[in-house]
């Protein structure tokens, strides 16, 4: 069921914030009655987006961070929690897509993804979770993808990240639960936002964003839903991405068919175009 009076008054810091879901998020819960910090590195892009969600007056803030510096991540955090005296939600959303073949990726193209992916989640959870053990709750909600759950070809480094992600979540949900910390993680599928215009071609041209996308005001309010029911593991939208991640755990033939074709379109996208979509 879900608990209209989860976020109210409720002090959050989303990573990210400035743009795509992470925008989403931050006016959704705005709309619940949260004080929220928008979180991002470029003081410009962070200060505009806020702007538009100014109606809200003094619920919404900004921080100025880059979620792959840990001293940031840590200072902000904690400036945050003493300037307000908690932390009830940390949300990081931060991340990158940046779909390649597995032979032109290079190891710059991995910690690149791996730091903004992966270690900004890290350096989040490190720096909040001593705050809500000490404050005794506290939630921490991070943003992975489907693509954390269903092992997606071309896009392994961001394969790598999600699926390390999810893990992340599940195993620190279990083992703060007596703690009275939770944890949940988000896993989408493809979203109505600015990302796929990220998405280049050889020749430089972004992309589309796909017809079938599902709107993103709609999947940030059907997550934080979950999130206030106590969801540990959310993929949105529900379906067909939950059938598809149910097939392939259970091996389901269609599934890997789907997939076998996937790798063969996208391939041949990469090598007449130099584009994933």
């Amino acid at each position: 069921m879900v608990d209209l009076e989860y976020y109210q008054d409720k002090i959050c810091i989303v990573t990210g914030g400035n743009s795509g879901i992470g925008y989403a998020l931050c006016e959704e819960l705005l709309k619940r009655g949260a004080v929220v910090y928008m979180a991002g590195r470029n003081p410009e892009k962070v200060k505009k987006s806020a702007e538009q969600l100014s109606d809200y007056g003094n619920q919404i803030k900004t921080l100025i961070m880059d979620v792959t510096d840990e001293k940031q991540v840590k200072n902000a955090i904690e400036d945050t929690a003493a300037r307000k005296g908690r932390l009830d939600f940390l949300f990081n959303n931060a991340g990158i897509f940046k779909p390649m073949l597995f032979e032109t990726a290079t190891r710059e193209d991995w910690r690149y993804m791996i730091d903004t992916n992966l270690w900004s989640v890290i350096y989040g959870v490190h720096a909040a979770l001593p705050i809500m053990l000490k404050q005794g709750s506290g939630h921490i909600v991070n943003t992975s993808s489907l693509a954390g759950l269903v092992p997606y070809p071309m896009q392994v480094i961001y394969e790598a990240t999600k699926y390390a992600v999810v893990g992340l979540s599940e195993s620190l949900r279990y083992e703060y639960a007596e703690k009275g910390i939770r944890f949940s993680v988000i896993c989408p599928g493809d979203i109505a936002t600015p990302i796929f215009s990220k998405i280049f071609d050889s020749e430089g041209s972004g992309a589309e964003i796909p017809e079938s996308a599902y709107p993103v005001d709609e999947a940030v309010v059907y997550s934080l839903d979950k999130v206030s029911e106590g969801h540990g593991r959310i993929i949105v939208p529900e379906q067909p991405n939950s059938d598809i991640y149910g097939g392939y755990i259970l091996g389901n033939q269609q599934v890997e068919e789907f997939l076998l074709k996937h790798a063969h379109d996208h391939r041949i996208k990469f090598e007449k175009e130099g584009r994933f979509i």
